[in-house]
């Protein structure tokens, strides 16, 4: 399947490159923990949660359309579809639309797994799912309706409070998500502005982001944006989630000047996207734990 993967870029002809898993910088993200490599104060380095910032540099640098496959690791994350390590497949084409993004993403699900059928997609927007499956608008309803859409107990909501996000997150995760079709790819697209994470606002309608992720099921396969190119947005989206990660006290990070920098030089008009690679593994041999497709698992590692 790694095989497949490289033959599928270069019939395209985008080039691999490699990318650092160790660097002073990571996501400022305030869902994503990295771990850090243990050092003095002034030498914290952090393992690398995906090769965004990187690959981003080199396109800003003038690389042609690009991908990697890579070593990847997130803190706090380990069970049937995580692990803290795990391999990503992530890639950049220009001047590509969210369209040919999604495309592209759903040929290449498709031709790893030597599935062709899976190119006959379903193509929802986030707004449309959430009304057919969670019975509300996701971008309208109030904090309360959410709360009432989740079923939540006091402790429930104590627990989420005023994070419109995590509450949309937990209503796709258990409302939204497990009504996709079993045996289809489905597609949602035009997530909440609030999520935009490193997309661009949808010049159509400034509500939403252009970004996508795709699904087997209920299981996420991808994610993907047409990428931010502001860089006075980007720091503003990322001394944001600076400010989130203070205050759930979770661990400050520095700011990722130098992918600020690259931004600044000029990022080209480009879309991106990442896939988990042992999820399609998952997917081609029928195995329902992320620990059934890997030689060692965190877990099973010994002391």
């Amino acid at each position: 399947m790694l095989e497949q993967a490289r033959s599928f870029f270069r019939s395209r002809g985008v080039l691999e490159v490699d990318t650092p898993a160790l660097s002073r910088f990571t996501t400022s993200d305030p869902n994503i923990d990295s771990l850090r490599v243990a050092g003095p104060l002034e030498a914290t380095r952090y393992l690398q949660t995906s090769p965004e910032s990187f690959m981003k540099r080199l396109l800003a640098d003038g690389y042609p359309d690009i991908y990697a496959i890579c070593r990847v690791f997130r803190d706090g994350e380990s069970g049937s579809l995580h692990q803290p390590e795990f391999t990503m497949v992530e890639w950049y084409r220009h001047g590509f639309g969210l369209g040919e993004m999604i495309d592209e993403t759903v040929a290449f699900i498709a031709d790893v797994l030597q599935r062709p059928e899976l190119t006959d997609t379903v193509r929802l927007e986030y707004v449309t799912a959430f009304r057919r499956f969670a019975g509300i608008d996701p971008l309208t309803a109030s904090l309360d309706e959410l709360a009432i859409a989740a079923a939540a107990d006091a402790g429930l909501r104590e627990s989420l409070g005023d994070d419109r996000d995590a509450w949309l997150d937990l209503l796709l995760s258990t409302l939204v998500a497990p009504n996709f079709a079993g045996r289809q790819l489905t597609v949602l697209r035009h997530f909440p502005a609030s999520q935009a994470a490193l997309a661009r606002i949808c010049p159509a309608d400034g509500r939403v982001a252009d970004r996508f992720e795709v699904f087997h099921g209920a299981t996420e396969l991808a994610n993907g944006f047409v990428e931010l190119r502001d860089p006075d947005e980007q720091r503003r989206r990322m001394q944001a989630d600076l400010a989130s990660r203070s205050a759930t006290a979770r661990r400050p990070v520095p700011l990722d000047e130098p992918l600020l920098e690259a931004l600044e030089s000029g990022l080209p008009d480009c879309a991106g996207v990442a896939a988990g690679f042992e999820r399609l593994l998952m997917l081609a041999s029928g195995a329902a734990d992320i620990r059934d497709v890997l030689t060692f698992a965190i877990d099973d590692q010994g002391d």
